[in-house]
């Protein structure tokens, strides 16, 4: 079993100025990994190898890199960027794995085979985590966690970790109100979940919808609260706002801080009431059944604001984390 803990870092001023560095770095070698495969891709894509005409040249076919070549080439990279050498390894290895599993669902599709869309560039501001492949188990020391090469940071532990459980991995991520830490959790003894087969007396049947987030079949009905259309005024103020300052300026910075944070606070209590629900109707029964609704449709039709402001639709890995 593997569940991910998140937890709030008060970092100093100088922490903070080394992973924002630490940050805009990878962004440029995400970007120069990414530029490095289109080139390839758009050289190599075509079968033809040679002109049976004989009246030209056709260059020998480049080696496709990859995870292995471009996680050689960063010798070179710190050699020419000795910043670069500030950075741990492991985190310069996993941004080019991140390129290796943009790329590759691109072109040869997710678990399920599913292709999407083509892998664009971070922009400035864009690249906004890093993760640590391995950490130490000792690495939360009382109020603190240790991360390589950046030291002793402050934690606000709001609760303790799960006992027999082993950190395998830990992501730093910047958002719009701090930075926080999250740390992959594992336990091999924890047995994997076998439901039993769905029955009358084991499921429980839910209908979503706008007028009411989801009516179960016994009539018990969860009305939608709508946290999107309560913060528009406010959002649309915040907007006016940003619109009104010269791009790039300190005012701007400090407008568009706002309005971010008005932005998470949304979509914490769109997530808070979710977890909720969830854990709610898990108490009801061992099976849940509901509707398989096409929520990217619905998404572009007039309905498109009302359907993403209640999100109706639960994912099986959220039920999951939840114990279904």
């Amino acid at each position: 079993m593997r569940v991910a803990y998140q937890y709030r870092l008060r970092p100093t001023s100088s922490q903070i100025a080394l992973m924002e560095k630490w940050l805009e770095l990878l962004r440029k070698q995400y970007n120069y990994c990414l530029a490095e495969r289109f080139k390839w891709w758009e050289q190599n894509r075509c079968d033809v190898y040679a002109c049976s005409l004989l009246v030209c040249h056709l260059p020998e076919l480049k080696d496709e890199p990859d995870y292995y070549s471009q996680k050689r080439d960063l010798v070179n990279t710190k050699a020419l960027f000795p910043e670069y050498k500030t950075i741990h390894s492991q985190v310069l290895q996993n941004c080019i794995e991140r390129v290796q599993q943009a790329f590759d669902r691109w072109l040869k599709g997710n678990i399920n085979g599913k292709r999407l869309g083509k892998p664009r560039f971070k922009g400035a501001g864009r690249y906004r985590s890093f993760t640590y492949p391995q950490m130490k188990q000792n690495c939360i020391r009382g109020k603190f966690v240790h991360l390589p090469k950046i030291g002793l940071v402050k934690l606000i532990q709001n609760r303790p970790l799960p006992g027999g459980f082993v950190i395998k991995t830990a992501t730093v991520t910047r958002k719009a109100d701090g930075w926080y830490v999250t740390l992959s959790l594992q336990d091999s003894s924890v047995p994997e979940l076998d439901p039993d087969p769905p029955t009358l007396e084991n499921t429980i049947g839910i209908d979503m919808g706008l007028d009411s987030f989801l009516v179960t079949d016994q009539g018990e009905a969860i009305p939608v609260p709508r946290y999107y259309r309560r913060a528009q005024k406010r959002l649309k103020q915040l907007q006016r706002s940003l619109s009104r300052k010269r791009k790039g300026s300190n005012r701007y910075k400090k407008a568009l801080k706002r309005l971010a944070k008005a932005h998470l606070k949304v979509a914490n209590q769109r997530k808070d009431f979710h977890d909720k629900v969830a854990k709610w109707l898990l108490s009801k029964g061992k099976n849940i059944a509901h509707e398989a609704l096409n929520v990217k449709g619905l998404a572009r039709t007039n309905l498109a604001k009302s359907v993403l402001d209640a999100s109706c639709v639960f994912s099986q890995s959220r039920l999951r984390e939840l114990g279904c």
